[in-house]
């Protein structure tokens, strides 16, 4: 990658340029963002995954950068207009808008009235008086009067029009614009379309709203955004005309002589139609797409957290487990599901109305607590799902036995999917959804990877934002939750596998035809024989791969095979088999890391190695706890202002955190109530399915709306 490139991406990481170029180095010889992260600290300094994933994703922004810049230098060169210096400009460019503002006269556009002005023969005129040595305008045009140009007034009007295109295409004044333009504010106005639509009304906060552009929030352009796509909204910058034309025509005659009053009044004339015509709309647009942008970017960001808490989400673990998918009418749909998420039985039952075959349903859900001993129950937290608890909550549990509700959001998109089918052919969309909804409390992660993203209810307009971004942003979350924790080999489904570093789809599909010919798999060496997985895919992915009970132990560790022989010689300086070592922290705790750099294996990697034999294979997840709503409150009707109540955070937003508190609407703690000062980032005081208290603050019942204050003693 050129250096230009490389020296941008280290400013921006406040990194140094070699641990830029050595991360791209890495990419380029195939290393993905969780094996670099974690493996090679020695060659990037350090860098995290968030960084090392910014680097790729500027590498690739770039490699597409270079492929615009070869067809600029083509196109102007076939012109016949390429100087060095224009090259030079366009190969230091770092920024798509600079390079298309370079770009921008070189162009090829559609047919316009400085073509047509052109084609007429008045650009000798317009270079004249763009030079400004024109100084009596009229009698110049009077030479161009021709069949196609019938009086000076066309004659002038046809240069001020090739005048005003070129200051359209001047970069430094659509910089200059840029400049203004962002220090302003954005206008909504409420179009005639919206006038009694109900669909207009969600936006009413917006119908004569304005704010500067540099302090909008996300959720409040992306909202305008969308209002003005739907042709609600008309959006604008609030620039002034006047002074912006004042500042283009100071700027024109700061290179040119002072103009004769004549010319001076057609160059004004073409000042303000540049800009009212070509550049307030072109410069409008620009400003609002690169705000966008940011709101993307930040709401992005906000999606991302909000998906890394959920996939790490504390598992119950290798529990029996009833899960049981709520509602009224078509009953309670019941799965009962093994250690390893495998369905054992299935059926409905129908406590609630208009069934009311209570006693009948506790009847059948104590039998089956008991046949099928039965350690954790899951409740999706759907339409009767407080009904349901209080149904379940009046057996007679076991003592090792307790009740989770567990969010719905996705369940039902598993069981349409491909996955849900594949997985359970024989079974309808009612059993897998509940089925998920089992495993989604013994394993989140092993399960929500089944599931896009975009279905898991946690996203701030995710449908508005750039989907590619998007999709990058959630494909690396995922995969550094899933390689972060570590993947049984044995029991991992191709879904999860195709998430380890380096796997991808097909060798998912292959590991999994292997070690289903084969038998489990005996060691991380065998992956070798696992067809179309080569050297290079397994040294990515064998470091994230645990193969529990293993002969080597460090096989069910993070440690890499390829730093197994510094172990060896820990080991033996101790004078104890690897075996012994591998979680004694007595042993380790002896262990001086200084005294085993070698080669490409640093301080930091052997440092990484003896964290991991302490607590080898720690799954980062913290356990599951159980919760449960005020036993109160069961519509939005019970509510008082004042009312403390227990909840869990479902979403957190740019704006604030939604907090299920038992009811079918969750309410909102806004960012100014969440006991700081001023507005609080919600995603750095509160955290994605925490158990929270709060203080009902505001009911709209109407609406369904419920406003909350957090309190002090959150959990």
């Amino acid at each position: 990658m050129k250096s230009v490139y490389v020296d941008w991406i280290a400013g921006r990481l406040d990194a140094r340029k070699w641990q830029i170029e050595n991360c791209l180095g890495l990419f380029e010889e195939g290393g993905t963002i969780p094996f670099i992260s974690r493996y090679r600290k020695e060659k990037t300094g350090g860098l995290d995954d968030a960084s090392v994933a910014e680097v790729k994703h500027w590498m690739d922004v770039f490699d597409e950068m270079e492929k615009r810049k070869a067809t600029v230098i083509e196109t102007i060169s076939a012109a016949g207009a390429l100087t060095p210096e224009l090259k030079t400009a366009i190969e230091c460019c770092t920024s798509s808008s600079a390079l298309e503002d370079i770009y921008l006269p070189f162009r090829p556009k559609r047919r316009t009235r400085a073509t047509a002005a052109r084609e007429a023969g008045l650009e000798p005129l317009a270079d004249r008086m763009y030079a400004s040595v024109a100084a009596d305008p009229s009698a110049e045009a009077r030479k161009f009067i021709s069949p196609s140009v019938k009086s000076v007034e066309d004659a002038l009007s046809g240069a001020r029009d090739i005048i005003a295109e070129r200051m359209s295409e001047t970069a430094s004044v659509r910089e200059e614009l840029r400049r203004t333009y962002r220090r302003r504010r954005v206008v909504s106005k409420v179009s005639k379309a919206a006038d009694g639509s109900p669909e207009a009304a969600k936006y009413r906060s917006y119908f004569n709203f304005s704010m500067p552009l540099e302090r909008i929030p996300a959720h409040n352009l992306l909202a305008m955004l969308r209002a003005e796509k739907e042709g609600f909204l008309s959006l604008s910058i609030d620039a002034d005309p006047e002074r912006c034309t004042g500042k283009m025509y100071y700027d024109f005659y700061q290179e040119r002589p002072r103009p004769s009053q004549a010319l001076a009044q057609q160059i004004r004339l073409a000042v303000d139609d540049a800009y009212k015509r070509l550049l307030a709309p072109s410069i409008t647009n620009e400003v609002i797409k690169e705000a966008k942008e940011k709101a993307d970017m930040e709401s992005i960001a906000v999606f991302g957290d909000n998906l890394r808490q959920l996939l790490l989400s504390s598992p119950v673990g290798q529990k029996r487990t009833l899960a049981i998918d709520p509602g009224f009418r078509n009953g309670c749909k019941l799965a009962c599901l093994d250690e390893q998420g495998g369905l054992l039985y299935h059926t409905v039952i129908y406590p609630h109305p208009p069934q009311s075959r209570k006693v009948e349903a506790l009847s059948q859900l104590d039998k089956i607590i008991t046949d099928f001993g039965i350690e954790a129950i899951a409740i999706g937290n759907g339409t009767a799902s407080r009904e349901t608890e209080d149904l379940v909550r009046k057996l007679d549990l076991p003592e090792n036995c307790r009740v989770w509700t567990v969010s719905e959001d996705g369940a039902s998109i598993y069981s349409a999917s491909d996955a849900g089918r594949k997985e359970f052919p024989d079974e309808d969309v009612t059993v897998r959804g509940a089925v998920s909804i089992g495993r989604r409390l013994m394993d989140p992660l092993a399960e929500l990877v089944k599931i896009d993203p975009k279905n898991l209810g946690i996203g701030q307009y995710q449908h508005d934002v750039d989907q590619s971004l998007l999709k990058e942003k959630l494909d690396n979350v995922v995969q550094f939750c899933v390689n972060s924790v570590g993947v049984n080999l044995n029991t991992a489904s191709p879904y999860l596998l195709a998430y380890v570093a380096g796997v991808g789809p097909a060798l998912a599909d292959n590991i999994i035809a292997y070690r289903t010919a084969n038998g489990p798999f005996k060691s991380r060496s065998e992956l070798r024989k696992v067809p179309r997985l080569g050297a290079k895919a397994f040294e990515q992915c064998a470091g994230f791969l645990r193969i529990r009970g293993a002969a080597n132990p460090l096989d069910d560790s993070a440690v890499h095979p390829e730093a197994y022989h510094i172990v060896d010689r820990m080991a033996a300086s101790l004078g104890v088999p690897v075996r012994e070592l591998v979680g004694n922290v007595q042993l380790c705790s002896q262990i001086d890391a200084g005294d085993f750099v070698e080669g490409d294996f640093g301080l930091p990697t052997v440092n990484d190695i003896l964290r991991e034999l302490v607590k080898p294979g720690l799954d980062p997840r913290s356990e599951a706890e159980t919760f449960e709503f005020d036993r109160n409150v069961r519509s939005i009707e019970d509510l008082v202002e004042g009312m403390e109540l227990p909840g869990i955070v479902t979403n957190l937003t740019a704006f604030g955190a939604f907090v299920d508190i038992g009811l079918h609407d969750n309410g909102l703690i806004h960012a100014s109530q969440m006991g700081v000062k001023g507005m609080a980032v919600p995603s750095k005081v509160l955290r994605l399915h925490q158990r929270v208290r709060v203080s009902v603050t505001g009911i709209d019942v109407e609406r369904g709306r419920i406003s909350l204050r957090l309190l002090k003693d959150v959990h």
